[in-house]
């Protein structure tokens, strides 16, 4: 028999649709279709069966025709700095990660959309963990409705902000992330503006995303400023160089109302030269990126060490004395290895090297996304 359709895959649109059809044949009426919806879209339930104001006939019908397929928790770590990460168990034994980083006056979730990662960004734990698969629509969506719901039950607030800054690289899987975009904007109501994307340069991606009427931000993973240096940490500069990314971040930005930031890890030796704060500079402001400047955070099989906060501090001043808003980001959660890739390396020690990367430990000539994705939110 064919698998029952997962109602957190579907548009809205066709998810009412199919519901209307389901209740129709059953005889019952129209507005049982916005019972189900308020159901899935308001109160996030993950079981028919807590849909109280359905007949109990009617859930266990419903519940034989539709899956509600959210993930299941595997772990709940959580952190003195009050940052908590949540290992979710996906179907065929995979596992993901998505991360709560609380703030003042805000609620920032990190979510992945894939299980591990193929692009073998050097500075990245998730990159060493290798890759599994593509996330569904389901499951990215998935990630937000258990992540609001375990936030709402402890009194930490409403989730403010979103972030495709887990496992991953989003606009590899434009497949199932471009839909998860559309229902969590529309279904979900989470602003446009409030839905950052990173993206370590998949052109493509960036040219799709910009075709997209709503007004959705983007973060480039940059960790160098000169093609040459930056090929050295993130490989996919060899098929995507900074020229051509540029150019299509240009035309992200001509778009209107869609803020570009760079991600700048700083690894002592690596990438924190002052020489390389004025190109920095330079591309910041092509595009008036607002930049993010990010204490490297440890992950295994790497002997990297992150800048000294003397050298860190000179990159900001430097950029903010050529026009450019900057911050450093202060990393976050390190007790609980909340950096992306870093738990579910920890409790799957079986997935790591799995991507070919295990033990290489290759130096780096010069200067180099997400080694403090969420960690350092």
């Amino acid at each position: 028999m064919p698998a029952a359709p997962d109602l957190l895959c579907l548009s809205r649109a066709d998810a009412e649709q199919r519901l209307g059809e389901h209740f129709a044949a059953r005889g019952q009426p129209a507005y049982r279709v916005g019972q189900v919806t308020e159901w899935l879209y308001e109160k996030m339930v993950s079981e028919v069966e807590d849909m109280t104001d359905l007949p109990l006939s009617e859930r266990k019908a419903l519940g034989a025709a539709f899956l509600i397929g959210d993930p299941l928790v595997e772990t709940v770590s959580e952190s003195e700095d009050g940052t908590v990460k949540h290992l979710w168990r996906l179907d065929e034994g995979e596992v993901v990660e998505s991360v709560l980083i609380p703030a003042a006056g805000r609620l920032t979730l990190c979510i992945s959309s894939q299980a591990g990662c193929a692009m073998g960004c050097r500075f990245c734990a998730t990159g060493w963990s290798g890759f599994g698969r593509q996330l569904t629509t389901g499951e990215i969506v998935g990630q937000y409705r258990r992540s609001v719901t375990w936030a709402r039950e402890r009194d930490m607030g409403e989730v403010t902000n979103l972030v495709f800054m887990g496992m991953g690289e989003p606009l590899t899987n434009r497949k199932a992330v471009f839909p998860a975009l559309s229902l969590l904007n529309g279904a979900y109501g989470v602003g446009a503006r409030r839905i950052t994307v990173s993206t370590v340069g998949v052109l493509p991606g960036i040219e799709a995303l910009a075709a997209r009427p709503e007004q959705f931000r983007l973060a480039l993973s940059l960790h160098a400023p000169v093609s040459s240096l930056r090929a050295e940490i993130i490989p996919l500069e060899k098929r995507y160089p900074l020229p051509r990314l540029m150019e299509a971040l240009e035309r992200f930005a001509a778009k209107g109302g869609r803020r570009i930031t760079f991600e700048y890890t700083m690894i002592r030796g690596v990438n924190d030269s002052p020489e390389l704060v004025e190109p920095l500079a330079g591309l910041a402001s092509r595009v008036e990126a607002f930049v993010n400047l990010i204490p490297f955070n440890p992950i295994p099989f790497v002997d990297w060490k992150p800048s000294p906060p003397e050298r860190v501090q000179a990159f900001k001043e430097g950029l903010s004395e050529r026009g450019v808003a900057v911050q450093v980001r202060e990393p976050r959660g390190r007790d609980i290895d909340a950096a992306c890739g870093q738990l579910r390396a920890s409790r799957r020690p079986d997935l790591v090297g799995v991507g070919g990367h295990l033990g290489r430990k290759r130096p780096l000539s010069g200067s180099g996304s997400r080694s403090g994705s969420p960690g350092s939110l």
